[in-house]
């Protein structure tokens, strides 16, 4: 047990510590960070400040929102090798451009940090956490360096990390947002636009992904080996990449999908897993509108559930890679704004089941270099007299039994 002393003097430091004046710019940052007690606070006055520098013990680096740390142009401009860290109110730029070295804004090492309401530029990374746990990273802004985007790194990166929030953050022309080996971690409320891949998720089980709006990226979310992951309430629009499609899942079993809106993508949601997969999507209160295909399955036979959902204006409302391809997939309650039905007891629910057919739409599917002529005039003549009149056996693709009218 300490002696009574001994508390009182930590306590009455950390008193003064709080009512101190800011440190007037100008000093030594990485001087002033070394001199600063474990668990004390470092606030500085409003002006800038040379790095990079780097935070080796426990304590609170506060720049009131006033407050620049120019890096050299070479390296991480802000690196943490402790635990429990605090980084608020920074404005951080100039890091490197080494992709090898992962030169970034903010380098976290360690536990229980806190990142929160800093202004990141003109970096190659943004926010890198590496072997980081139960930490928070809320309310940051982040706009990468201006390079073509497969030159650019992640605007945030989690390596090996679990269990963190990463909350209400501005992303900007960044690569992706990557989760790698990370699994337990909770990804909300963020903005990206910009980049290659809204979010890259790879070997991260258990993610929760909510409330997140992305644009203009080639894909926008993009799961790989990753199951039990649950995607709630995101935007996702204008991700045009050819391979790629708003929400996209490879070999990632056991999701929700739920309350999602996917709009003016190549492809609404693309699932491909191969045929001996056995974990199963539910896909359920989403919004697929004005994609070029609304879903797309590919080398499967599927088993997933499609529950309450819309599909409305888009191009093709389902592809498929072969015959076959989600045939086992489970649909019934939702909206097709081209279910040519009735509701003659006025319940919501079509008379009768709504089909889709392959008839001359499989041109393109099994000719990719037919996909220019889609939607002409010479494809849209065949394909109303291949339903007219079949020359062949036209292959179903889905049947929802209780189609909704509204």
């Amino acid at each position: 047990m300490e002696p009574r002393c001994l508390i009182s003097s930590r306590l009455l430091l950390t008193v003064l510590l709080a009512l101190a004046p800011p440190v007037a710019a100008g000093a030594s940052l990485q001087a002033l960070i070394d001199a600063t007690p474990a668990g004390g606070v470092l606030r500085l006055a409003p002006g800038s400040y040379v790095g990079p520098v780097s935070v080796n013990k426990p304590m609170t680096l506060d720049g009131s929102g006033k407050a620049n740390i120019l890096g050299s142009g070479r390296g991480t401009v802000l690196s943490v090798a402790a635990n429990g860290v605090t980084l608020r109110g920074l404005h951080l730029r100039g890091s490197g451009e080494s992709h090898d070295g992962v030169d970034a804004g903010i380098l976290l090492e360690g536990d229980d940090h806190r990142v929160e309401d800093n202004v990141i530029e003109d970096v190659l990374f943004g926010i890198h956490l590496k072997r980081v746990n139960r930490s928070r990273v809320a309310g940051n802004r982040v706009t990468g360096k201006p390079l073509e985007v497969g030159m650019r790194g992640d605007a945030i990166r989690l390596w090996y990390s679990q269990h963190n929030v990463i909350e209400n953050n501005r992303f900007r022309r960044g690569r992706d947002l990557t989760f790698a080996n990370s699994a337990d971690n909770r990804i909300a409320g963020n903005h990206f636009n910009d980049g290659r891949y809204g979010m890259h998720v790879i070997f991260s089980p258990r993610l929760l992904i909510e409330g997140n709006r992305l644009s203009d990226t080639g894909t926008g979310i993009i799961v790989l080996y990753s199951p039990d992951l649950v995607l709630r309430g995101n935007h996702v629009a204008h991700a045009l990449t050819g391979g790629g499609g708003g929400i996209v899942f490879k070999e990632s079993n056991d999701a929700l999908v739920e309350g999602n809106e996917v709009l003016h993508c190549s492809v609404g949601l693309r699932v491909d897993a191969p045929p001996e997969s056995v974990g199963k999507l539910t896909v359920r209160n989403n919004r697929f509108a004005h994609n070029i295909i609304g879903l797309f399955f590919y080398g499967e036979e599927g088993g997933h559930r499609f529950h309450d959902n819309r599909f409305e204006n888009n191009l093709t409302t389902v592809g498929i890679s072969a015959p076959g391809a989600g045939s086992a997939n489970v649909w019934r309650g939702n909206y097709w704004d081209d279910y040519q039905g009735f509701d003659r007891n006025g319940d919501g629910i079509g008379d009768t089941p709504h089909e889709i057919y392959l008839f001359a739409d499989r041109i393109w599917m099994e000719t990719p270099l037919a996909t220019f002529f889609r939607n002409s005039p010479v494809l849209e003549t065949l394909d109303f007299l291949e339903r007219l009149a079949p020359f062949s056996s036209p292959h179903l693709v889905l049947r929802d039994p209780a189609p909704r009218m509204r």
